[in-house]
């Protein structure tokens, strides 16, 4: 198995390509669709080094991996579906999220909640079979409840459960994330991997401005992890990261994103005009009124 990796500096997503030398099977994992919010405008230029590689290598790509419905890109996995003709895939409780999100973007009666507009629901401790490929699905849970890992021979692909040593793990914040699920998807289920196993991560930020990193093992992840080590208790992990998420800002391109990502890389159907447009809720991090002046938070229950 060989592994090749684009990086989108914009996003600091990793997109993987993972193949066999050999037969030339291939799956692609998490690639991106360009995306200028200002303009309002979508491009391939990134998906096309991925395209360009792919066609280049002679290889055949079964599948678009997503390990979760992403909140800082969009998915070109119809891109890819259309000029290679992959399938695309996903765990299977992305339901749970498009549940979530029909509400708050008020997506429709059209905008079903099962699944179907992928090609593949994945189930945990599932086997996929990409040609060649065996592909372990393990579920992670936390960042989001959709979130899925792959096993692939002597490593994993952990999308955002997981990052580099210095970068710690994904926030859990969103829609039904959950810091203690994420403690278990990574402590109990990731960190029960063989150390030597290679950890292949979704972002890399590049604290301190350092090089590019993308790839780490189990073993180092355990020793090392600025928030998540094999030490951590479970309530250290859901105190650091409940602070921690609390004073993130929300990610740049999350209402584009997750509105095209829960559709499995669709850009919205069309209006009347002919025209595709993308909702922006006002106000959804705290109330205000109609003119825009905020309001105060609403009272809590003191019994």
């Amino acid at each position: 198995m060989e592994t090749r990796a684009f990086f989108d500096p914009a996003t600091s997503t990793v997109t993987f390509v993972v193949f066999d030398p050999e037969t030339r099977d291939a799956v692609i994992i998490d690639p991106v669709l360009d995306f200028d919010p200002l303009a309002g405008q979508t491009s391939t230029r990134s998906v096309q080094e991925v395209v360009a590689f792919v066609r280049e290598k002679k290889l055949r790509a079964h599948y678009v991996l997503e390990t979760h419905a992403h909140a800082d890109h969009l998915s070109s996995s119809q891109f890819l579906r259309r000029e290679l003709d992959a399938r695309v895939a996903i765990g299977a409780r992305i339901t749970e999220v498009q549940e979530v999100f029909k509400g708050i973007f008020d997506l429709g009666a059209d905008f079903v909640r099962d699944g179907s507009q992928f090609d593949r629901l994945l189930a945990d401790g599932e086997t996929l079979e990409a040609g060649s490929l065996r592909i372990k699905v393990i579920a992670t849970p936390g960042h989001t409840p959709a979130c899925v890992s792959f096993a692939i021979e002597d490593a994993v692909f952990v999308g955002d459960a997981l990052f580099i040593e210095d970068s710690g793990t994904g926030r859990c914040d969103f829609p039904r994330g959950s810091a203690s699920d994420l403690y278990h998807s990574v402590h109990d289920r990731l960190y029960a991997l063989p150390d030597a196993t290679r950890v292949f991560v979704g972002h890399d930020y590049q604290p301190g401005g350092r090089e590019l990193r993308y790839e780490t093992t189990i073993g180092a992840s355990k020793r090392s992890n600025i928030q998540l080590r094999a030490g951590t208790t479970k309530e250290e992990y859901i105190a650091f990261r409940q602070a921690r998420d609390a004073v993130l800002a929300p990610p740049r391109l999350l209402f584009p994103s997750v509105q095209v990502n829960v559709r499995a890389g669709h850009l919205p159907p069309p209006h009347a005009d002919g025209r595709r447009y993308l909702t922006v809720p006002l106000n959804l991090f705290g109330p205000a009124d109609e003119v825009g002046a905020q309001l105060p938070p609403p009272a809590r229950e003191t019994r």
